[in-house]
C-alpha cells in the first residue's frame, strides 16, 4: 500500500503534499531534522502535523494523485476539504 498525505506546518501554516509507502515513518522524519530528506519540509519552521491521507494499491497510483494535489486545481482542492467545503475524492 502506498499513501498520498498532506502535512500543515503549525508554525507556518505551509501545506507539504508527498507519497510514501510507511506513513507513520514518514511523518516521523518531517519533524526530524536530521532524518528529514525533504529540501522543502527541513528548510520550513514544523512541527507538521498530518492533516490529509488518502492510500493506494500501488506506487503509480499514488504518484497521480499526488501530482493532482501539486496542480492550481489540487491544491484548491486540498484546501476546500481542510475547510469543510470539498467532496471526498472519487475514485475512477
Amino acid at each position: 500500500m502506498f499513501w498520498v498525505y498532506a502535512i500543515r506546518s503549525e508554525s507556518s501554516g505551509i501545506i507539504y503534499v508527498g507519497q510514501t509507502n510507511d506513513l507513520a515513518g514518514r511523518i516521523r522524519q518531517h519533524n526530524d531534522l536530521e532524518a528529514n530528506r525533504s529540501v522543502y519540509t527541513k528548510r520550513s519552521a514544523g512541527p507538521w502535523r498530518l492533516v490529509h491521507q488518502e492510500r493506494f494499491p500501488t506506487r503509480r497510483e499514488a504518484g497521480a494523485r499526488e501530482r493532482f494535489l501539486k496542480t492550481g486545481q489540487g491544491r484548491e482542492w486540498l484546501r476546500r476539504l481542510l475547510r469543510g467545503g470539498a467532496s471526498p475524492p472519487v475514485a475512477d
